[in-house]
């Protein structure tokens, strides 16, 4: 197959795409945006709809009129980030630079794009949370009724037929799993993310979901990537630990675009006797004025 043409190309941006969606724990949060138009390449278009509530109906005069407002709100993606990946021609074997390169570049997804997605994503929900005061200390002797209290705060404003999740660190995750009074109420659910359906522990129907350590922080900064050895994430000095995130499963729209890939031949490398795959995504989480109020957290200093 050739590599360096743009059906290959498109077809790897679209496959790398869905890495993203399967393997971040946030990435369910993307199937929120179906119908979010892009109107550049940073600026989406998300709608939101403003309903009036029932009045009497009148036999005289029959229904009382009502405006429905649908209003596209404008969005922009504040995350740009990219990265030029280089394979050698002689790495090549008899599967071919295709095979080669789809594998290269989805560990690089798998293992560099999705954390920092993920840090991201659930750091700026955590600010959400902690504006609207909706943040508590968090208490590992209590980590149940805590949990459970976070869960009623949101379900609360949201209604109690929302489907919720609750992100959880190791620490609280472990603190939970130990639990007596917890695990004679889990059960094994069916949980959709993207196109894969994934098995979760459940509580009274709400998913438990355990995240990375380092993916659970309130502040993390990116790193420009100035040398070839610099880039990603790291967390930031003023940072804490988020040991819980509670939110509806509607809550957030992860918007996020997959440029297609520009890919150069040994022969178009004016440097080396390399490929080149320039790989480049636009992303950013948003949560609308209807949402901000369902956001609950728990947080504790790090290493508390």
């Amino acid at each position: 197959m050739a590599i360096n043409n743009i059906s290959t190309a498109s077809k790897f941006s679209s496959e790398l795409d869905k890495v993203i969606v399967s393997k971040a724990v946030t990435g369910f949060f993307a199937d929120n945006v179906l119908r979010a138009k892009f109107v550049g390449a940073k600026t989406v278009l998300i709608p939101d709809i403003d309903f009036v509530g029932l009045a009497d109906y009148d036999r005289d005069t029959g229904f009382s009129k009502a405006k429905t407002t649908v209003s596209n709100t404008s969005y922009e993606l504040s995350k740009d980030r990219a990265r030029s990946l280089q394979l050698d021609r002689e790495e090549m074997d008899e599967s071919g630079i295709a095979n080669l390169a789809g594998q290269v570049l989805g560990e690089y997804v798998r293992t560099m794009v999705v954390p920092e997605m993920d840090a991201y994503v659930l750091s700026e929900l955590y600010k959400v949370a902690d504006a609207h005061g909706h943040t508590v200390e968090f208490d590992e002797d209590k980590v149940y009724s805590q949990l459970v209290s976070l869960i009623n705060n949101v379900q609360s404003r949201a209604g109690f037929d929302e489907e919720l999740v609750a992100f959880v660190n190791p620490r609280t995750y472990a603190a939970l799993m130990n639990c007596a009074e917890l695990n004679r109420q889990l059960v094994v659910s069916d949980f959709k993310q993207g196109e894969v359906d994934l098995k979760v522990k459940s509580l009274n129907g709400v998913a438990i979901i355990p995240v990375a350590d380092d993916r659970m922080k309130t502040d993390i900064e990116f790193d420009g990537g100035e040398d070839t050895t610099s880039g990603g994430y790291t967390v930031s000095d003023a940072s804490k630990d988020i040991c819980m995130l509670v939110i509806p499963k509607k809550g957030a729209s992860l918007v996020k675009k997959t440029e297609t890939m520009r890919i150069f031949t040994p022969e178009q490398n004016t440097e080396a006797d390399a490929y080149i795959f320039n790989y480049r995504v636009y992303y950013d989480v948003f949560v609308k004025k209807s949402g901000l109020e369902l956001v609950e957290a728990a947080f504790s200093e790090i290493n508390s």
